[in-house]
């Protein structure tokens, strides 16, 4: 019986450790700081369509995401917004989007 305990206190300090060394992904989050009403106003859609969209939307945790992660969150993001409202195109999103980062607008 003691065998199993510590079998079973070890596997699952083993399983904690591995879980916790996965890196994880960022997605974002319906928080405060986000002025997604004002957002919405601005791309012609309502708070809550943004907020479904912007949903798969990985953000870089250093504020500075690679090329290659913003087109993909663009990719996630801009057809999804458009179903919403066609007139909104690309250049309209960064706009919009530089409008309101508090870092200011994305470096190109």
């Amino acid at each position: 019986m003691t065998f199993k305990l510590k079998f079973c206190a070890s596997a699952l300090l083993l399983l904690f450790l591995a879980l916790a060394s996965v890196p994880t992904m960022v997605f974002a989050d319906r928080d405060s700081n986000r002025p997604s009403d004002r957002i919405a106003v601005d791309l012609g859609v309502t708070e809550e369509v943004f907020l479904t969209c912007f949903d798969p939307v990985e953000p870089a945790g250093n504020k500075a995401p690679s090329g290659a992660r913003q087109h993909m969150n663009k990719a996630r993001l801009l057809p999804c917004l458009q179903a919403a409202n066609p007139q909104i195109s690309n250049a309209m999103l960064d706009h919009v989007m530089d409008k309101y980062r508090p870092e200011g607008p994305m470096r190109k």
